[in-house]
């Protein structure tokens, strides 16, 4: 399963063009509806637990283990993953970092289809706990 998701990431590592206007990154923003979406996991240290088994497996790659956006892969993309650390990260509300984990943006992928709602929320728990542990 681990190699599964290995792939995944190597896979949109290749084929995902990158976003830019201008030559210009944009930003990323989720839309405002994403502010609605409640987290049902908040405060559940086995979500979160399980929320560090998924980011070990599927994030680290790209993000790094303390969630600095400065994983092995990342070093490559433009724009360079999430710092999960930095104040416009820590203000994302949570249903707007579930939001972006659902929908994805090269060279970020979707993960609609890769891991179940739980899941997504799993790891937007883990992300939460980064932040606490700087």
């Amino acid at each position: 399963m681990k190699n599964k998701y290995l792939l995944l990431i190597v896979l949109t590592l290749i084929f995902f063009k990158y976003d830019k206007i201008n030559g210009q990154s944009q930003k990323w923003v989720a839309p405002k509806s994403s502010s609605d979406l409640i987290n049902p996991f908040v405060g559940n240290e086995k979500a979160t637990a399980e929320g560090k088994k998924i980011y070990t497996q599927m994030c680290v790659i790209c993000h790094g283990t303390q969630g600095k956006g400065n994983g092995i892969a990342g070093v490559a993309l433009n724009p360079k993953p999430a710092n999960f650390l930095v104040i416009n990260v820590v203000n994302e509300t949570d249903g707007a970092i579930f939001w972006k984990l659902t929908e994805g943006k090269s060279p970020m992928a979707s993960y609609k289809d890769v891991l179940n709602e739980n899941q997504r929320w799993q790891l937007v728990n883990y992300i939460r706990n980064l932040e606490k542990n700087k």
